[in-house]
This record gives structure tokens, sequence and C-alpha cells, in this order.
């Protein structure tokens, strides 16, 4: 393949001119010179060395990010919509700054520390951390990075988060049932850490609040054995006539329990009233139209990847624990109870 050098001495300039050329930097070039190396350039089918480049300023060019995920709960992880759209925003704002994504899926937090680790990324973005792990990529990943949607509570080291408000988000999705008249109300998750443990806090203390009564009971824990859901969805149909309305801590479950419920021949909402949380693609095709609670994936990954870009050059990023506002979609998933 040509080289830049090679180039110049064919064109009798200097390498800095081709290069200028080559990387759109034309001011200082005469018009006749462009056009010499442009027509060079489709001749030899030129393609940039961008290692050469990456290494010349020390530099990978390259942003892993690394998700840590629970496989008992998906076979694939990026099925999930929620995982789709962060992981193509972090790719579209990455690209748009002259950089690689790299994706590393994995549940060991060990095998994602090697990865990262062999590719010499310029900066990490991680998903799905809990506070153990988070200590330990601090201490063996010494690259800039920021965490999307991690609780590190008393943590004994610094870092940069970026989510949403998902507190106030649980609290103002169980708000609104108990003005709708609901006042007995399950919280449904397959955990208690992190983000649904934030969204569960906001359940419980709007329950609270409305001097409902609040049982160990009322949290239903599911569990998931990867793609096959019959058994947690059976759990959730015997429990059903317990409650007038679920909380579930995504859309994904709600989705799937709306139509399992269904498909069992219970009416939503005059039987059982369903509510969700992301607002994603699952809420506006089932039926009927979920009610749930809004989240910006999308602006959550650009601004992950902007506080990331700011911390490579050694800027300001702002604030450390980043949390975007939240917002409720009210649908037809709610019962009105009088």
């Amino acid at each position: 393949m040509i080289t830049i050098k090679k180039m110049a001495e064919m064109l009798g300039t200097s390498t800095t001119t081709v290069s200028n050329v080559i990387h759109g930097k034309t001011g200082e070039v005469s018009p006749a010179m462009v056009e010499k190396v442009k027509r060079l350039i489709e001749e030899y089918d030129y393609v940039p060395n961008i290692n050469a480049r990456n290494l010349a300023r020390n530099q990978s060019g390259i942003i892993g990010l690394a998700m840590r995920t629970n496989r008992d709960k998906y076979d694939n992880f990026m099925k999930d919509p929620f995982a789709g759209e962060l992981t193509g925003a972090v790719e579209s704002f990455v690209r748009a700054r002259g950089y690689f994504t790299m994706v590393y899926i994995s549940d060991d937090v060990t095998e994602i520390i090697n990865s990262v680790a062999s590719w010499n990324v310029d900066g990490l973005i991680l998903l799905g951390m809990q506070r153990a792990d988070g200590i330990l990529l601090k201490q063996k990943v010494k690259k800039p990075m920021v965490f999307i949607d991690c609780y590190f509570d008393d943590s004994i080291f610094e870092y940069v988060n970026v989510g949403v408000d998902d507190q106030r988000g649980g609290y103002e999705i169980t708000e609104y049932l108990i003005r709708k008249g609901h006042q007995k109300i399950a919280f449904l998750a397959d955990n208690c850490v992190g983000v649904d443990y934030q969204r569960f806090k906001g359940y419980k203390a709007a329950i609270m609040e409305a001097g409902l009564p609040y049982e160990e009971e009322d949290f239903i824990m599911l569990e998931p054995n990867g793609s096959d859901m019959s058994l947690l969805l059976a759990d959730v149909y015997r429990r059903a006539g317990d409650f007038t309305a679920f909380v579930c801590a995504s859309d994904y479950y709600a989705a799937n329990i709306m139509n399992y419920l269904q498909d069992h021949g219970l009416k939503i909402p005059e039987d059982l009233s369903v509510v969700g949380f992301d607002d994603n693609v699952y809420s506006r095709m089932v039926r009927p139209a979920l009610t749930t609670v809004h989240q910006d994936v999308t602006r959550k990954g650009g601004l992950a990847v902007e506080k990331l870009f700011h911390m490579i050059r050694k800027e300001d990023y702002g604030d450390k624990f980043e949390q975007l506002p939240v917002s409720l979609v009210e649908r037809n998933s709610v019962k009105e109870i009088r």
C-alpha cells in the first residue's frame, strides 16, 4: 500500500502537505496540490493507517464498553431494548469523535478486566457493575472510566456515574397508582440492589407516605432462568389475586407478565393494573399499551461519552454523580378504582 512519504516524493512536496490534505486541513495548501493529492489517493486506493497515527499520539483510539450481565436473566443481553439503545448511542457518540468502540459482555468481572486491559483502551464505559466490581476495576485498570446506572453506596473510592433519578421514578409511578385508588400494590424485580433497589425505595416511600401497609410479601422477587420464564411467570400469576396493581422494575418484565396473565384469563387493567419503568419499545408494543416511567437512554449514553472524553483530555467533566430526570407516561394499563 502506498504511503504518505511515497506520495510526497511522487508529487515533489512535503509529507506534511500530503497529510494535511488527507485529514481535510487544506487551508494552507494550494487548490492545484489538493487536487493532485486527491487524484493520487483515488488512484492507489489509499487508506490512512489509523494504528500508526494513534501510536504516534500514544493512544489506541478505542473506547471500551463493558457490560456485566446476569446469565440467569438473559441468554443474549443485546435482545433487551435498553441494552441495544444504550450500545447504539455510545457507539454513535464515540464514532463522532473519531474513535472506535469495543464491546465486551460477561457475567464475570475478571474476564471484563482482562479483556479491556488487552485492548489498551483510552477509556472505559461500564454498565451493570456492583460495588465490589467497581473497587476491582479501579485497582486493576488505570484508565479514565465512567459508570452507567451504578450505585456504590459508602464507597471507598471516587467514581463518575451517569444515571437517572430511579428513586423518583419509582415514587412517581407508585403515587400515580395510589391516586387512581389502588391500595394493594406489589413491587416486582429480580434483585434488590443498584437501580432496582432505588426504584423499590421510591415505591416504598410512596406507600408509606400514603399511610398504606407494607409487608415483605409485597416485594415479589422474580427468579429468571435464561429465556425460559415459565416458572417465574406462573408464580406471578399465582400471586396476582393478592393485589390490584403491579409496579414492575422494567418494561421487559411488565410486558412479559402482562402477556402471560392475559393468556391465562386475567384482563389488564380490569383485573389487575400493571406499570413499568424505561418507556422502551415493549411499552408501546404490548396491549394494552403500558403506563411507565420514561428515561432518555440515548441522552444517558451521550452524557457518559461526553464525560469520558473530558476525563481523557484532563478537562472539567462536571458532577461526579449525574442523574437525568424521569417522567411519567400514562397509557392504558391502569384502572381507576373508585
